[in-house]
C-alpha cells in the first residue's frame, strides 16, 4: 500500500527514526527516474553490535553498472561522512524489516513482507564490489489451492510427548486483549533473537507501531502462544500471504483494497501463510517446543484452507533451525543474501 509504504519511509511517523537517520537518492537520466537507494544509519544496530556499519536498502536500479555504481557512491559517501565504516545491505531499513537481495529461487512470487528483484541486480551489487556477509534461507512446504498435506505421524507425535514431558499449555492470539498480547511480546522478542548475527532490538514504540499495521489482518490462531506455569515462554506469528490479493492491485491505493482484503480473509480465499517469527526463550531451547508451535501452525491452517506457507528466514548458519525444519519435511526454496563493502 502507498500509504504504508509513506509511513515506513516518514521521519516523523516511523519510529524507526527515534535511533535511526537515513538520506535517500535517486539516479536521473534526461529527466527520467533510473535509479534509487537510501543509505541508513543505525544507531541502535551500532551500539549493540560495537560497530561502525552502515546500510543501503529501497535499492532499484536499471540495468546498467554504471547507474547502480553511482547510486552506492552516493549512500557510501554520506554514511563515510558519518563515520561508518562498512556499507551493507540491502535492508529496508534494518533485519527487522525487508532483508537480503533475492540470488535463488526468482521463478517464485514473493510473499508478504518479503523482497523480490531481477536476477540482473546480483551482477550490479557484487559487480560494484560488494562480499557475501550472509545468506538467509527461506523454506516452503505444502501444497496450496485451498489443500494441505496431511501432518506427518512423526510431528504430530513429537509434539504430543513434547507438550506432555514439559508440562506446556498452547493458546491462540487472544484480540480481545490484544494491547496486553503485545507488552507480552515485548518482553519476549528482543530476548529470543538477541544472538542472532545482525539482530538489532526492537523498542517498544516500533513493535507497536508493528502491531497497529497488523492487527487488521492477522488470524488469531495462527499466532500460537506457548505457556509453562502460566508463563508465556514461546509465540509464532504466522500471516496471511496477502500478496495473493494484492497483485492485481496496480494502483497501490487503499481503497478498494481493503475490502478485497477484509472480504477473502473472512471467506477464507487466503491459501498461503508465511511465518515470520517462530522463537523459544533461551533456557526452554533443544526441548522440541518450535515442533509443537509448527504443529499448531499446520493444522490451524488447514481448519482454514490455508494449505501452503512460507518459513523463514533462517540464518545459514542456524543448524538447530535449519535441521528442525528439513526433518519435517520443509524445503529450502528462496535464498537471500546481505552483502558487505569496506568504506
Amino acid at each position: 500500500m502507498r500509504r504504508d509504504v509513506e509511513t515506513v519511509l516518514s521521519r516523523t511517523k516511523n519510529p524507526f527514526f527515534e535511533h535511526a537517520d537515513a538520506e535517500y537518492f535517486l539516479a536521473e537520466r534526461d529527466g527520467a527516474v533510473v535509479g534509487r537507494i537510501a543509505a541508513i544509519v543505525n544507531r541502535l544496530h551500532n551500539e549493540f553490535h560495537g560497530d561502525r556499519v552502515g546500510f543501503f536498502g529501497f535499492f532499484e536500479c536499471e540495468r546498467h553498472q554504471e547507474t547502480a555504481n553511482a547510486l552506492f557512491a552516493a549512500a557510501a559517501a554520506w554514511l563515510k561522512a558519518r563515520g561508518a565504516d562498512t556499507l551493507r545491505g540491502p535492508c529496508s531499513f534494518s533485519t527487522n524489516d525487508e532483508s537480503g537481495l533475492l540470488v535463488d529461487g526468482f521463478e517464485t512470487p514473493p510473499v508478504m513482507l518479503m523482497p523480490h528483484n531481477p536476477p540482473y541486480y546480483v551482477e550490479l551489487v557484487e559487480g560494484a564490489g560488494f562480499l557475501k556477509a550472509k545468506d538467509l534461507l527461506v523454506y516452503q512446504q505444502g501444497l496450496g489451492g485451498g489443500q494441505s498435506l496431511p501432518v506427518p505421524d512423526r510431528l504430530a507425535r513429537a509434539a504430543d510427548i513434547v507438550v506432555k514431558k514439559n508440562g506446556l499449555t498452547l493458546r491462540p492470539l487472544n484480540m480481545k486483549d490484544f494491547k496486553a498480547e503485545v507488552e507480552r511480546i515485548k518482553v519476549l522478542y528482543n530476548r529470543m533473537w538477541e544472538k542472532n548475527w545482525g539482530f538489532v532490538p526492537m523498542t517498544d514504540r516500533e513493535i507497536d507501531h508493528l502491531a497497529s499495521q497488523f492487527k487488521p489482518v492477522v488470524i488469531p490462531d495462527l499466532v500460537p502462544f506457548v505457556e509453562k506455569d502460566g508463563e508465556v515462554i514461546g509465540f509464532a506469528l504466522a500471516l496471511p500471504d496477502l500478496n495473493t490479493i494484492l497483485h492485481t492491485n496496480r494502483s497501490g491505493r487503499l481503497f478498494p483494497a481493503i475490502l478485497k482484503i477484509l472480504w477473502a480473509l473472512k471467506t477464507q480465499q487466503v491459501h498461503r501463510c508465511r511465518i515470520a517469527l517462530l522463537g523459544v526463550l533461551p533456557e526452554y531451547r533443544g526441548r522440541g517446543i518450535d515442533a509443537v508451535m509448527y504443529h499448531w501452525i499446520w493444522t490451524r491452517g488447514a481448519h482454514r484452507r490455508i494449505g501452503w506457507g512460507e518459513a523463514g528466514w533462517i540464518l545459514e548458519d542456524n543448524p538447530a533451525m535449519n535441521a528442525g525444519l528439513l526433518k519435517m519435511g520443509f524445503t529450502v526454496y528462496k535464498t537471500y543474501r546481505l552483502y558487505d563493502r569496506p568504506l
